[in-house]
């Protein structure tokens, strides 16, 4: 009581001094509570309640709480049909976009997601997505190649180059009508044949795993060829951006230049110097300390500054500061425990939202349209799973092994939408083909699970068929 009465004699006394004066009407800034004034209490009420929801930390969180609340429970929906998880936060990031929520909601869809307010989404989602690329660099075992050496080698390769070559030929077909604005040819076949042949390593390792397929020798050799492939893939789109935006050949041979320089230090000295700077405390023990887990932070931000800096993207920076962490004790499996949670179940959500945003289904209106977008479906099956299925055939695998192969390098997901996002950025997809090249990657996605059951109906009716004789 002591302090209040204290409190309300100093208000008292203060209400006696002058006021300061009062500022010209040209610098008089009307506030929203001068602006609502003039209103009864219950308006008044309302008005800042309104007023408070337009604040960009507020609608912050409201866009935080729907997309990480629609993706989970996306994400759980399609686990019952026995798909990933990763299927559904994908799909989620569609729903969420102007080809439902916008389409169905309008006024809700732009109160929720204004256009000025996804600049700070965006560069959350490119973090979460750095964060997902490390831990995917982490989980590369390079060991796992030397036993699948021949196979690993010729699958992977045959399966990105039949497939790129068959999407810069498509590009010929498509460059006039779906090209972005002021894009040349060449940018556009180079991500067009990116578009169709990357592999999503981290989805097709969740899906062996969640089929108990990863000890088998099929599975040893889908993820030796993920891996491969994921390497190839990385190193391709690396030059493919350097090229893009650097414009002239002397300028791109500088960055492609750079580029090698840069991975060398990576793997040969950097790799090295960390073990050495941890120490084998540091990699032995399951919980390092705070200090190296800040370290790594850091060291992961820089190598994504230096590729971005270089002129590729950020995420092949982060990607390769991951596939550099020293793999002794339990260092790794640390890290990737506590970045995985983080950036899957929060950040990641994110990039598939933002991603959904610049997906406008309704751009496909016409018969046309969906007719060319079931093409690009095929053109990318035909040329990943038919390329690996071909070519691990030749290697020695049995038909079935070899078409289930092809089946699991058919799977494009997370990292497929990443290279997408990275032509829509440097405006060499539109819209369109973007939208296209999107619902391919859901498709193609979607169609491991049931492709892999398919190989075990085959593969169970040769074993009946040879018992039988």
């Amino acid at each position: 009581m002591v302090f209040v009465l204290g409190i309300l004699a100093f208000i008292r006394l203060g209400q006696k001094l002058t006021p300061p004066a009062k500022l010209s009407a040209g610098t008089l800034v009307e506030s929203p509570q001068t602006a609502a004034s003039g209103l009864g209490p219950s308006d008044s009420l309302i008005a800042n309640l309104n007023q408070n929801l337009r604040e960009p930390l507020t609608r912050l969180f409201l866009q935080l709480i729907l997309i990480v609340a629609v993706a989970r429970i996306c994400g759980e929906l399609v686990q019952y049909i026995g798909q990933p998880a990763v299927i559904g936060e994908m799909a989620a990031g569609i729903l969420l976009g102007p080809s439902l929520l916008g389409w169905l909601c309008p006024s809700f869809f732009h109160f929720v997601f204004p256009p000025p307010s996804l600049g700070m989404l965006r560069m959350l989602s490119q973090l979460g997505v750095c964060l997902f690329m490390f831990v995917v660099g982490m989980e590369l075992d390079l060991s796992q190649l030397k036993h699948q050496a021949r196979t690993a080698f010729f699958v992977s390769q045959v399966s990105i180059l039949f497939p790129y070559l068959l999407g810069v030929g498509s590009s010929l077909f498509l460059f006039s009508n779906f090209a972005a604005p002021n894009a040349t040819f060449r940018a556009f076949a180079l991500f067009m044949g990116i578009s169709m042949s990357i592999t999503a390593f981290p989805v097709l390792a969740r899906i062996l795993d969640e089929r108990a397929l990863t000890k088998t020798a099929l599975g040893s050799t889908a993820i030796a060829c993920a891996a491969t492939d994921d390497v190839t893939a990385w190193s391709v789109l690396a030059v493919v951006i350097a090229i893009v935006k650097a414009g002239g050949l002397e300028a791109a041979l500088l960055s492609v230049g750079l580029v090698v320089v840069f991975v060398s230090l990576m793997v040969f000295w950097v790799k090295p110097l960390l073990e050495r700077c941890l120490g084998q405390a540091g990699l032995v023990q399951g919980s390092p300390g705070k200090g190296i887990t800040a370290g790594v932070l850091v060291f992961l931000f820089t190598s994504a500054l230096a590729t971005e800096v270089i002129g590729i993207h950020a995420l092949f920076g982060a990607f390769l500061a991951g596939v550099v962490m020293p793999s002794r004790g339990e260092f790794r499996q640390f890290l990737k425990v506590r970045l995985e949670h983080f950036s899957s179940l929060f950040l990641l959500p994110l990039f598939f939202a933002f991603t959904g945003l610049r997906t406008q289904v309704g751009l496909l209106n016409d018969a046309g349209g969906w007719l060319i977008c079931m093409c690009l479906i095929l053109i990318a099956t035909v040329g990943k799973l038919g390329g690996a299925m071909l070519t691990a055939r030749a290697t020695g695998l049995n038909w079935v092994d070899s078409f289930a192969l092809g089946a699991m390098m058919n799977t494009r997901g997370l990292i497929e939408l990443i290279a997408l996002n990275i032509g829509y950025d440097l405006r060499i997809l539109s819209s369109r083909i973007f939208t296209m090249l999107v619902i391919m990657a859901l498709v193609t996605t979607a169609l491991t699970g049931p492709l892999l059951s398919l190989s075990d109906y085959l593969r169970n009716r040769r074993v009946l068929a040879v018992n039988r004789v």
